[in-house]
């Protein structure tokens, strides 16, 4: 296939009713001949008779488990009151032994004296927070009812409506938007009890890369000269630096699951439908999710006893019942059928560090009792191939935007979000055919286990300047398609994944493990995480910012 030329490029921009800024035809030309080229791979499968179909519907029932009441939670570890876990700081709440408004001034203060090198907030909610904070204290001493997340002060991303708060999405276009309501995901947490201490950074629109932050550069609390992930940057940095006791996030393609591996937290992407988007800026509609960051399994499930449930202003919304996550944290994973993928730890751009650290997990899982085996989705290696096909959703939600006010995009983003609006609509008919074929996949090989696990990056968090590299070339644009992320499978199948702490690479960076279940089987990811991590200590390891 010949290479489209520069002119030829504008000319479909034209059709299309786009105007591609002049500075971005060299490079907007070179991608575009490289997803060209790496498209051609669908020639390769037997597509026919594939339905091109975005999303599953949601199931009628949840998969069967029955394991009793809830195991007890930790309420009584040596970790300093900021890194303190949830589920022992909500108890420390109701005894009495510390107040919500101690708490909420120590993170405060942590934030100023942390963010400043972190950039993990867009906006800190001072006053809301310490009003919030009173607020939860007066109850205390009332002997009220509270809820299960009472005075615990929680970041948000915000790609979440705050009623009152400024809401950016970290884009410059929306710097002055403050909504006049709560997200479905805030209000939840807010009637569970939590506090907001403010909005948490991210990159533009929630795409996978941002070149300039405008309301920051966020680095990483364990190497500031590394990336800290995205898109909920600063929900994994925040938490894992104990600037938050938890965190909000939101994960189309793994926008949770990356910044918890490259920042050392727990981060769960739930099944789509789980979490109500109501109140959130959408990005894909068929793959975003709402979902939790902590720095223990145990407080991700804790806050998704509160952020999952049926909500009619949502209409992806699933009306299941929700478990108590709690009840699958008993540490016993004798039984559990546990898969290794294979095309991730075969995959040629894998550290082996990470690779020794997955098989070192796998190890461990059948010393506990599990049944450990090969698990297999052969077309995950050209995931990401297809992916860049399958962003038109991401351009229909800011058509205008795009066309009015492109100079205030950051380039990364801008030429992101403009290329999928150029491919021929074949092209995206067949890489979604693509997509459901691997779902297919997926769905088979979810079949013989309760989860599989990989690493969930190859490799530990980039440089931050790495990451401000353009492509050189065609080869080189493809050479970056090729390196496929491993979790894309739930990503595509609607099916959870978790990324927990996984170890280290030698010079320190955070490895990530990602566990997936089948759809609407958070409980067997829960309980395989939880049990991991009991057996390990990297959940009681702290980054060196915040820990001075």
């Amino acid at each position: 296939m010949a290479d489209v030329t520069p002119d030829a490029l504008l000319a479909l921009a034209q059709t299309a009713g786009l105007t591609i800024p002049d500075g971005d035809v060299e490079q907007l030309t070179m991608r575009f001949n490289a997803q060209l080229e790496a498209l051609s791979v669908l020639d390769d499968h037997p597509l026919d008779g594939v339905p091109p179909t975005p999303a599953l519907h949601h199931p009628l029932t949840l998969p069967d488990h029955d394991r009793g009441a809830a195991p007890p939670l930790a309420t009584d570890t040596d970790a300093p009151l900021p890194y303190k876990p949830i589920t022992e700081l909500a108890h420390l709440i109701r005894t009495k032994q510390i107040s919500p408004v101690e708490l909420t001034d120590q993170y405060l203060q942590r934030i100023g004296e942390h963010d400043g090198v972190l950039k993990s907030y867009i906006t800190v909610t001072s006053d809301i927070a310490r009003a919030e904070a009173h607020e939860a204290e007066r109850k205390i001493a009332a002997g009220e009812a509270v809820g299960p997340l009472h005075g615990i002060p929680l970041g948000y991303k915000d790609e979440f409506y705050t009623k009152g708060v400024l809401t950016t999405c970290g884009s410059i276009i929306l710097s002055e938007f403050v909504p006049d309501y709560d997200a479905a995901a805030v209000e939840r947490l807010h009637d569970a009890g939590a506090t907001m201490l403010g909005k948490l950074n991210m990159t533009e629109w929630a795409t996978p890369l941002t070149l300039e932050f405008s309301y920051g550069q966020p680095v990483n609390p364990w190497n500031i000269e590394h990336d800290a992930g995205g898109s909920s940057t600063g929900s994994g940095s925040a938490t894992a630096a104990g600037l938050c006791a938890g965190s909000l996030g939101e994960d189309t393609g793994g926008s949770i699951r990356r910044p918890a591996a490259y920042n050392s937290c727990v981060g769960l992407r739930p099944s789509w439908g789980r979490v109500s988007l109501y109140g959130m800026i959408p990005g894909v509609w068929y793959q975003d999710t709402a979902g939790p960051l902590g720095r223990t399994v145990a407080d991700c499930a804790l806050l998704m006893n509160v952020l999952a449930g049926y909500d009619p202003r949502d209409p992806y919304s699933a009306n299941l019942p929700v478990p108590d996550y709690t009840v699958a944290l008993d540490g016993d994973v004798r039984g559990m059928r546990i898969g290794v993928l294979r095309e991730a730890q075969e995959a040629d751009f894998l550290n082996p560090e990470v690779k020794a650290a997955i098989a070192d997990a796998a190890a461990r899982f059948q010393r506990m009792g599990a049944t450990v085996g090969d698990a297999s989705i052969p077309l995950l290696p050209i995931s990401g191939m297809i992916n860049g096909a399958l962003g038109s959703g991401r351009i229909a939600q800011q058509w205008n935007w795009l066309k009015d006010r492109p100079q205030d995009y950051d380039d990364s983003v801008r030429l992101y979000s403009l290329l999928p609006a150029l491919l021929p609509s074949s092209l995206y008919q067949r890489a979604l055919q693509m997509r459901a074929e691997m779902r297919r996949q997926t769905i088979e090989a979810i079949s013989g286990f309760d989860v599989i696990i990989s690493a969930y990056a190859g490799d530990g968090p980039p440089r931050i300047d790495d990451t401000k590299k353009a492509p050189r070339s065609k080869e080189h644009a493809l050479d970056q398609l090729r390196r496929f992320n491993f979790g894309s499978p739930a990503t595509y199948s609607a099916m959870p994944g978790l990324s927990v702490p996984c170890g280290f690479t030698s010079s320190g960076l955070p490895i990530g493990m990602h566990i997936m279940g089948d759809r609407f089987d958070e409980e067997s990811v829960f309980r395989a995480a939880h049990a991991y991590e009991q057996d390990t200590l990297w959940h009681t390891m702290h980054p060196p910012v915040g820990s001075q």
